[in-house]
């Protein structure tokens, strides 16, 4: 079924769950999944309407993990009317403001902005129920690393690596796994950075929250202060850490005994996992945008090796890339 017949259907259905709509939808955003969001006008305000086809996006999770953090008092969409089977469902509106535009526009609201996603970070890490959802396990890690030498090296790059090259990579994985799965667990969003959260009231709004996980405690850290599309000068990184740090030992959230050494690695492995995401986005779905900032990932790598005297083999790794894919 192409675009414009699911529409229809959804525009349809949302006939049948309201009464008071006055207008056509129209785009509010899309993701890097076969996802797609409306802006739907009601007599009441605006609405959200989501599009998930159900053969490729299961809905349900999003369900779910919407009533877990809205259990915890965190600001998420609440679910007006759902059509699970079709993978439609309709949601309050947290409006158009997004944190990366306002950090890109505005300098000057950072502070605010970072202080609000901290704390409903540790928030979400104090209160989420983590009951059922899926582990964040040696077999989740393995496969997003892979990524990378699959897509990003071989696919992207048409690099095929010699035997030093795969000797190294199996121990930056080794490294990067264990240490992961050495950190103590939380409820893990799995996306948590700037794209995915709204200026609004309360602040934040947090969105694409579907995926979340029970893994380590840095993880959404890294994915908020060390983000693809946007990077804070490494003091102000440091400053957000430390603030994160005593919010969360107050609020009672177990930390790792060395937590900026395990930020520099649970960020490798992040790292890593994204360029191979980008790589397969731009060559298997079509979508060339999100490897624009790819060397924004070198630079973050590059850093935790020179920070990280145990990342030698990472360093290895990418400086044997052809020229040009190098860290800068």
């Amino acid at each position: 079924m192409g675009d414009a017949d699911r529409l229809a259907q959804l525009e349809h259905w949302l006939t049948t769950v309201r009464d008071d709509v006055t207008g056509p939808c129209t785009p509010a955003s899309a993701d890097a999944s076969f996802r797609r969001y409306f802006r739907v006008p009601t007599r009441a305000g605006s609405l959200i309407a989501m599009d998930a086809p159900p053969e490729h996006e299961d809905s349900r999770p999003f369900v779910d993990i919407a009533r877990r953090l809205a259990a915890a008092g965190l600001h998420v969409p609440q679910i007006l009317s759902a059509d699970l089977d079709r993978g439609f469902l309709l949601m309050t509106d947290l409006g158009d403001r997004g944190y990366l535009a306002a950090l890109q526009r505005d300098s000057t609201a950072s502070d605010e902005l970072y202080a609000d996603a901290v704390d409903a970070l540790v928030t979400m890490q104090a209160r989420g129920e983590t009951a059922g959802l899926p582990q964040y396990d040696t077999a989740r890690l393995d496969a997003e690393l892979d990524l990378f030498p699959t897509w990003y090296v071989r696919r992207h790059l048409g690099h095929e690596p010699d035997d030093a090259w795969w000797q190294a990579w199996t121990e930056v994985r080794h490294l990067l796994i264990d240490a992961a799965l050495a950190q103590p667990r939380v409820f893990v969003h799995r996306d948590y950075m700037p794209r995915n959260l709204m200026v609004c009231e309360p602040n934040p709004g947090i969105l694409d929250f579907q995926d979340a996980v029970l893994g380590p405690v840095t993880y959404d850290l890294v994915s908020l202060l060390r983000d693809a599309f946007h990077s804070l000068a490494p003091d102000d990184e440091q400053r957000w850490i430390e603030r994160y740090l005593a919010r969360a030992r107050a609020a009672g959230v177990t930390q790792p005994e060395e937590p900026f050494r395990a930020v520099d690695l649970m960020g490798a492995q992040r790292h890593l996992k994204v360029l191979g995401i980008f790589a397969r986005l731009r060559h298997r779905d079509g979508k060339a945008d999100y490897l624009a900032d790819a060397r924004r990932f070198h630079r973050y790598l590059a850093r935790a090796c020179a920070a990280r005297h145990e990342l030698e083999p990472l360093r290895h790794v990418l400086a044997t890339l052809p020229r040009g894919e190098a860290p800068a």
